[in-house]
């Protein structure tokens, strides 16, 4: 019998030929003999070997023999199957059909045990633990070893989240591999030699990396455990879901094991189009924030003593009805954390229901150069670039983006990419700690200047760029990253921060879009979407944004608003939005109290992603589907709820259930009419600094004060500093010494950081967003100009 194996792609493919326990297989040159065995259904014992680590053959556990076969091919002894690539006429014989092979494995299973402690009923990865599986399927039934074994202080805390077991440790360097080729966080390594070689870290450097947790599913013995998880649960008492992760717009695939209706752990899911089998530490560890004691059980309406107090769900859709209908006017705010379908029922809402296109998800500093270039370039266009574009680009320029703490999916593949030659670019102030472990060049940049940056860059047609939502306050920095696609034949993909936003730009979330990609001014575009969602007429004006509606609302001059899952410290204005949300009736869809629902006249308990099924829409613009991982009573998703306020109101949405929102979306389906292209806005001039003045550059770190973190403190303590970044000379000349206090203000406020030298443009300082401070509080951002002093002042 012969097998052949291709890669599956256009490419030529050199095929070698070999017999393994008697079967000829034909593999691509370059493939492990290992993996060639798979193929044909033979499964070798392996601990060290993983598929997207380099061969390391530290183990010695998948022996295999290599006779003579009168070709030269043969070898004297047994070899690790894990490293050895397959050659012509080769012929392996594994632990099946040798003798040889199998004693070796056994040996070597044999030797692995001799310390290993025979704690499995105690062992969090008992149940599920590959050493456990191995030792009875390619194992001695029982040992020869007598003497005591070595025991070590357990456990030892390489991290707060993360804790190792030493004397559990089978060597494989799994994890150390793992930190240093994928992550790039190489903080564990593998200390000593020969006995007592363990893994460890140094004195001062805990293992804070934003994917450490991956360490823990792919260790092959019980060495490394979640702090969180440890001792909590046993494999065969949990039930599995399949799942997409909440926390960006990457759509990882997890799978979530909960037991008696709580979630008890999640894992990465295998996806080699998406995620391959790595997710983040927020994607692992965050999903607590559920749970928590400030959880909203039932519907509160404000009575007239001005008390919010617990009504029925009938009565609170009527209260909100009457509130909205009597209202003069209606704004929309959404954010960006909902499902496609909870966003499509947002939208059918403002146009069919409240008769307006005053709504927006973008809970942020935004744009109408932004808005226009979502609508031409970005809506009902998916799979321009995809994950596996980036490996394959020539290079990928960054622009508003920090993939390692705003995509951790993309920075994991452009970092495995520029290991094998590809090129990354970002232009930025200065070269970030994800850059640098990219081997990324930096075009420095002063934050608001991108537009010139960018009309200055230089790119081969392979290559792809990646602009973020950071862009929004950067003048013309949309419509050059569009000219400068144009002119090279580079591809371009915009990637937001939430999970949600793109979802809400394909259903019309935006006051200038209808779902699809529909334009409002559009007649025949509004006219499309009548005819499908049966209505005789759409409103035609464009709506306004989201500084808008909050600005109208807070001056009275609309009458209501519907928020849905939205901060008020993430809207552009907070201050102004604290007035709206006091002068306007407002109805507050929200999982957790917040300070939008301690406002409100009417709030409306709604599932989070874990109780409810829906669809998320990555950066791609890939569809990632997912069911309920929890079924609770009384827990539903937000287009339910709406569906019953138009009921209340007189109008019937079409739909009541996720699986009916979906068939209505697909129904409603992408408009394939012309389009206006995004103006070509104007490149914005130097800014000119007065004295004490700078300019910021901020983003959000993955791990911050975000909600979405609640009830993770171990996870939290991995954080990396707040720290205000500038060069020495821009500290000089506010009188502040590097590890000093330094201090941003404004006329609204300022904020504290310790300073740090780091290599930036003069005049520009680096901060966090949402970090110990939320910039937002003192109407700070990207680009916007601050006072730099020293101390408190």
């Amino acid at each position: 019998m012969t097998i052949e194996a291709t890669q599956g792609t256009a490419e030529a493919v050199e095929l070698i030929t070999l017999t393994i326990d008697g079967v000829e297989v034909s593999v691509p040159k370059g493939t492990l003999v290992i993996r060639a065995a798979e193929l044909i259904g033979v499964e070798i014992p392996r601990f060290c070997d993983h598929p997207l680590l380099e061969p390391v053959g530290a183990c010695r556990q998948c022996l295999v023999e290599v006779p003579d076969a009168g070709n030269g091919r043969g070898m004297p002894k047994p070899q690790a199957s894990c490293t050895l690539e397959v050659a012509p006429g080769m012929v392996v014989q594994t632990q099946v059909t040798s003798e040889v092979a199998d004693k070796a494995q056994q040996g070597t299973m044999e030797f692995l045990l001799v310390n290993h402690p025979l704690d499995c009923p105690v062992c969090d990865k008992g149940g599920e633990c590959p050493l456990q599986n191995q030792a009875m399927s390619h194992g001695r039934g029982e040992s020869r070893f007598v003497e005591t074994k070595r025991t070590f202080p357990k456990p030892i805390n390489v991290s707060e989240q993360i804790l190792l077991d030493r004397e559990r440790c089978v060597l494989c360097a799994r994890c150390t591999r793992f930190s240093e080729q994928i992550a790039g966080d190489p903080f564990i390594e593998l200390l000593e030699r020969g006995p007592q070689q363990q893994v460890g870290i140094a004195d001062d450097q805990p293992f804070h990396s934003y994917f450490s947790g991956n360490t823990i599913q792919i260790c092959p013995v019980g060495a490394l455990t979640s702090a969180d998880y440890r001792f909590r649960s046993r494999p065969f008492d949990l039930v599995s879901t399949p799942s997409v992760a909440e926390h960006d717009a990457c759509g990882s695939a997890i799978r979530v094991d909960h037991r008696r209706g709580k979630v008890m752990r999640r894992l990465a899911g295998d996806d080699p189009e998406v995620n391959e089998e790595w997710i983040t530490d927020k994607d692992r560890f965050g999903f607590t924030w559920t749970a928590q004691d400030d959880r909203l059980r039932t519907p509160l309406v404000r009575n007239e003593d001005g008390e919010l107090e617990p009504a029925s769900w009938p009565a609170a859709l009527a209260a909100a009805a009457r509130g909205l209908a009597a209202a003069d006017g209606v704004g929309v705010l959404t954010g960006g954390h909902l499902t496609a379908e909870d966003a499509f029922a947002y939208s059918k809402l403002a146009r069919v229901v409240l008769g307006t296109n005053d709504i927006d998800f973008r809970a942020r500093a935004h744009s109408e150069e932004e808005a226009a270039f979502l609508a031409a370039h970005v809506a009902a266009t998916r799979l321009t670039v995809t994950y596996r574009d980036l490996e394959k680009a020539g290079s990928v320029l960054l622009v508003g983006l920090e993939p390692e703490d705003e995509a951790g999916a993309i920075f994991l593949r452009l970092r495995k990419a520029s290991r094998n030659g590809l090129t990354v670019r970002s232009i930025a102030a200065h070269a970030s700690r994800g850059l640098t472990k990219m081997n990324g060049e930096l075009v420095a940049t002063v934050p608001g200047q991108e537009a010139a940056a960018l009309d200055a860059v230089q790119l081969e047609a392979d290559s792809v760029i990646l602009v973020g939502e950071r862009l929004a306050t950067s003048p013309g920095a949309y419509s050059a990253a569009l000219r400068l696609a144009e002119r090279s034949g580079a591809r371009l993909a915009w990637v937001p921060r939430r999970a949600g936003d793109r979802g809400a730009v394909e259903t019309g979330c935006l006051p200038s879009l209808l779902p699809g990609g529909r334009p409002v001014a559009d007649a025949e575009a509004r006219a499309d979407l009548a005819a499908a969602w049966g209505v005789e007429s759409l409103p035609s004006r464009v709506g306004r944004d989201t500084t808008q509606i909050v600005e109208d609302a807070a001056k009275n001059r609309l009458g209501a608003l519907v928020v849905g899952g939205v901060e008020v410290d993430d809207l552009p204005d907070p201050a102004r939005a604290r007035e709206a949300i006091e002068a306007a009736f407002v109805v507050s869809l929200e999982v957790r109290e917040n300070e939008v629902t301690r406002a409100a006249d009417v709030v409306l308990p709604v599932a989070p992603p874990v109780e409810k099924a829906g669809t998320f829409v990555t950066w791609e613009g890939r569809l990632r589907p997912f069911d309920a991982v929890l079924s609770l009573p009384a827990s539903l998703p937000d287009l339910r709820v709406l569906a019953g306020i138009a009921e209340e109101m007189g109008h019937d949405l079409g739909f009541r259930t996720v699986a009916e929102a979906r068939a209505a979306i697909t129904e409603t389906g992408p408009w394939d009419g012309q389009r206006t292209a995004a103006p070509d806005a104007p490149v914005p001039g130097a800014v000119k600094l007065g004295k004490g003045d700078v300019v910021l550059e901020t983003w959000r770190q993955m791990i911050d004060d975000g909600r979405g973190q609640d009830g993770q403190d171990k996870y939290r303590a991995t954080a990396r500093p707040a720290v205000l970044r500038a060069n020495a000379a821009t500290l000089q000349a506010a009188g502040i010494e590097p590890g000093g206090s330094a201090t941003i203000s404004n006329k609204t406020g300022s904020a504290t950081f310790p300073a740090e030298v780091a290599d930036l443009p003069d005049g520009v300082v680096w901060v966090p967003a949402n970090s110990g401070t939320n910039l937002r509080s003192i109407n700070a951002g990207h680009g916007t100009v601050v006072q730099l002093s020293g101390g408190n002042a």
